[in-house]
C-alpha cells in the first residue's frame, strides 16, 4: 500500500535523516578545525627539523659551491620549498616541485579552509640567502581526499539508516491500519467488528478502548431500536384508541341515541293517552319521559366528551388551533386568554396536525383542572425546521419532578417523542407554569406559501 506523503513513516524518517545530516555537518566542522590544527603541526615539525639540517650541515661545506652542492644532492625537503639566493638576487637554486600526488590539489575553497598559518624563514650564509617557505598542499590534499572517504561513507550510513528507521516505523505503526479499518467500518454503522491484541502496550490500549465503544454504540443501536419500535407502537395504540373513541361514539348516537328517542315517544303516546282515564299510569309515562330526557342528555354530554378527546383534525392546523383556544376561552370567561398563532404550512400530515391539536388539549385541560389560573398565554411558532407549542399559566404552579402523571404530562411526553419533539415544563417557586413542545415538521412538508407569516395575537374575552 502506497504511503502518503504527510504519513508518519515518511515523516519520522525524514526527520531521522535530517538528525542525521545534521550530525554528519557538525562533524565536518569539528574534522575541519581538527584538520586544521594537525597540518599546522605536521607541517611546522617538518620545518623545524628542516631547518635544524641547514644550520647543522652549513659549517661542513668550504665553498659556495660545495654548499650548493649539498643542498642538491639531497633534493626536495619534506612539506617545504627551498630557495638559495646570491647576494645580488639571483636564484642559485629551488626545490623540485614535489612528486607525491603530482598534478593534483585540493579545491581553493578547502585549502582555505584547513590551510593553517605558517612562518617562512629567512637567514644567510655567507653570500648565500636562504628561504625555507613551508608547503602545505600535499597536507591538505590528504585531507580532501580523507573528506571524500569519510563523507562517502557517512552519507550511505545515513541512507542505510534511513531505510531501518522507515522499515521500522512501518512495522511499529502497521496496526494502525487495522484500528483505521475498524473504524472505517463503525462509520457504516456497524459495530460487530472487535480487535484482538496489536503486539504493543500502547496499541493495545486504543484497541481495549475501541472495542468499549464498539459495544456501547452495538448497545445504544439496541436501545434505539427498542425505542423506535416502543414509539411506534405508543403510536399505533394512540391511534387505535381514537379510532375506538370515533367507533364509541357513532355506536353510542346509532344504537343509544334511535333506542332512547323510541322509548321517549311510546312514553309520549301513553301519556296523550292516559291523561284522563289513568291517573297512575299518566304519572308513570311521565316519568319515564323524564327518566328518557335526562338519560338522552347523559348520552349527548358522553358524546361531547368523546368527540372533544378525539378531534378531526381540520385541514389548516393555525385555523384549527386558534378555533380551539377560542371556544375554550368561552368555556372559561373567568380566565383572561392570549394567544399567537403562525401561519402553518398548507401540506402538514393529518396524524401530526390532530397530534398538535391533542398537546393544545391536554395542556389546557391541565389549566383548567388543576391550575386554577387567571391568565393564560398560548403561541403556536414556525421555525425554519420545527414549530413550537407552548402553553404559560399565572396559576399556581406545581413540583414537574413530583407525581406528573396527574397533569397529563406523560402523555404529552409521548405524543412529542412519537414525533421526535423535545417537551419541557418549568414552575418556578412564585408559581405559574409554562409548557414548551418542539416538534420538528415532517421531511415531506414543503412551505406553500412564501414570505413572512402573519401571526395574529389578541385576547379571548
Amino acid at each position: 500500500m502506497s504511503q502518503p506523503s504527510g504519513s508518519l513513516r515518511n515523516k519520522v524518517t525524514a526527520l531521522v535523516a535530517a538528525v542525521a545530516a545534521t550530525g554528519l555537518v557538525v562533524g565536518m566542522v569539528l574534522w575541519c578545525v581538527i584538520t586544521r590544527a594537525a597540518i599546522h603541526e605536521e607541517v611546522e615539525a617538518a620545518t623545524r627539523v628542516s631547518e635544524q639540517w641547514l644550520h647543522s650541515t652549513a659549517p661542513l661545506a668550504f665553498s659556495v659551491g660545495a654548499r650548493l652542492d649539498m643542498i642538491t644532492t639531497v633534493g626536495r625537503l619534506r612539506a617545504n620549498h627551498l630557495e638559495v639566493r646570491s647576494e645580488s638576487g639571483e636564484l642559485l637554486y629551488s626545490s623540485p616541485a614535489p612528486t607525491y600526488k603530482a598534478g593534483r590539489d585540493a579545491p581553493a575553497w578547502f585549502s582555505a579552509l584547513v590551510s593553517p598559518v605558517v612562518e617562512t624563514r629567512r637567514w644567510e650564509e655567507g653570500p648565500l640567502r636562504l628561504k625555507l617557505e613551508p608547503d602545505t598542499s600535499r597536507a591538505v590534499l590528504d585531507a580532501w581526499d580523507n573528506l571524500w572517504v569519510g563523507a562517502g561513507w557517512a552519507v550511505a550510513a545515513i541512507i542505510l539508516l534511513s531505510v531501518f528507521v522507515r522499515h521500522a516505523t512501518h512495522r511499529i505503526v502497521a496496526p494502525l491500519s487495522r484500528i483505521r479499518e475498524a473504524l472505517g467500518h463503525s462509520a457504516t454503522g456497524q459495530f460487530d467488528r472487535r480487535l484482538d491484541s496489536l503486539g504493543n502496550a500502547e496499541f493495545d490500549e486504543l484497541a481495549k478502548a475501541y472495542n468499549h465503544m464498539a459495544e456501547n454504540l452495538a448497545q445504544t443501536l439496541v436501545r434505539n431500536a427498542r425505542l423506535e419500535e416502543d414509539k411506534r407502537f405508543a403510536h399505533a395504540l394512540n391511534q387505535r384508541m381514537e379510532d375506538t373513541q370515533k367507533s364509541l361514539a357513532r355506536e353510542l348516537h346509532d344504537e343509544f341515541g334511535q333506542g332512547i328517542t323510541a322509548i321517549r315517544a311510546i312514553a309520549g303516546g301513553i301519556a296523550q293517552r292516559t291523561t284522563a282515564e289513568n291517573n297512575a299510569l299518566h304519572g308513570s309515562a311521565q316519568a319515564l319521559l323524564a327518566v328518557s330526557g335526562q338519560l338522552q342528555d347523559n348520552v349527548r354530554g358522553i358524546l361531547e366528551r368523546l368527540r372533544s378527546e378525539a378531534p378531526q383534525a381540520p385541514a389548516q392546523l393555525d385555523e384549527a388551533l386558534d378555533d380551539y383556544v377560542r371556544r375554550w376561552a368561552s368555556c372559561y370567561p373567568a380566565v383572561d386568554v392570549v394567544h399567537h398563532v403562525d401561519r402553518m404550512p398548507d401540506d402538514l400530515p393529518e396524524a401530526f396536525r390532530s397530534n398538535v391539536l391533542r398537546l393544545a388539549q391536554e395542556a389546557l385541560t391541565n389549566v383548567a383542572r388543576h391550575a386554577d389560573a387567571e391568565r393564560v398565554e398560548v403561541k403556536l411558532e414556525r421555525r425554519q425546521n420545527d414549530i413550537e407549542l407552548t402553553v404559560n399559566d399565572d396559576g399556581r404552579g406545581f413540583d414537574p419532578m413530583a407525581r406528573t402523571e396527574r397533569y397529563g404530562l406523560a402523555g404529552m411526553r409521548e405524543r412529542s417523542e412519537i414525533w421526535h419533539g423535545r417537551l419541557s415544563v418549568s414552575s418556578p417557586p412564585e408559581g405559574g407554569c409554562t409548557i414548551s413542545v418542539i416538534l420538528p415538521l415532517p421531511e415531506d412538508t414543503q412551505e406553500s406559501e412564501h414570505g413572512a407569516p402573519a401571526p395574529h395575537t389578541q385576547p379571548d374575552r
